[in-house]
């Protein structure tokens, strides 16, 4: 079997009794905020995680990301065992396979729309940075925006630097982190039928994390974190 058979074969992400606790405060003991959390993500799907706040999806999120360190379990990233990786690697690991949309945007306020999406290229020594943040900022509808700053941009505007940046690495993974959570209804809408589109454009694997049910039942499964575990929904979900 040659490298790319076995690259299909592998999930883009599995993961495998997940937990994470942390000692109480008043030392009497440890407390839970995941459990025994496993599931994969083949190439190409799209996946909701959905859930109350305080359910735990930021802390599973964060873990998917490798920004944070878990008690117990795994996380794979293309067959990569994430956690035996020091930070170093990690980072060079999410630089490569990882794009990431957050609900604050994480636009460098210093820095223009074009500047924003050129940077993470740039640091992944990517040569032709310009032209392609240039691509990709028309590509969303920003093509006379791009030499503006964050301040001079509305929040959907913001949010579509951040898809720019997101998808011009051509990342193997998105994680979206509530997406739409600091624009209006309108605003959103758009949002999420630009994230669709071009996640259907390029192939991208899309694990969506969100309150919001109707935005989750567009992706292709949905599963649901309730105090800390997380469960597959057996219901039939319509991708878009």
């Amino acid at each position: 079997m040659d490298r790319s058979s076995i690259e299909m074969t592998v999930p883009v992400m599995r993961v495998s009794d997940l937990a994470k606790s942390v000692p109480m405060r008043d030392g009497s003991g440890k407390l839970d905020i995941l459990q025994g959390v496993s599931f994969s993500v083949g190439a190409g799907e799209s996946v909701a995680i959905v859930g109350a706040s305080g359910s735990g999806k930021s802390t599973l999120l964060g873990l998917l990301a490798g920004l944070d360190v878990p008690s117990e379990g795994l996380v794979e990233i293309q067959g990569v065992d994430i956690f035996r990786l020091d930070e170093d690697a990690r980072a060079a690991l999410r630089g490569e396979s990882v794009g990431f949309v957050f609900q604050s945007f994480q636009l460098l306020p210093a820095l223009t729309a074009l500047e924003n999406v050129m940077l993470p290229l740039e640091l992944a020594g990517v040569d032709d940075a310009r032209p392609v943040a240039e691509q990709w900022l028309g590509r969303v509808g920003l093509a006379s925006r791009m030499h503006h700053y964050p301040k001079h941009l509305s929040g959907g505007e913001q949010q579509r630097v951040a898809l720019a940046r997101a998808f011009s690495a051509n990342p193997k993974l998105l994680l979206a982190d509530e997406p739409t959570g600091n624009l209006d209804a309108a605003t959103g809408a758009a949002i999420i039928e630009l994230i669709f589109s071009l996640n259907r454009e390029v192939g991208t694997t899309l694990l969506l994390v969100t309150h919001d049910e109707a935005l989750a039942r567009r992706c292709q499964r949905m599963m649901r974190m309730q105090a800390g575990t997380l469960h597959e929904e057996t219901a039939v979900v319509e991708a878009d």
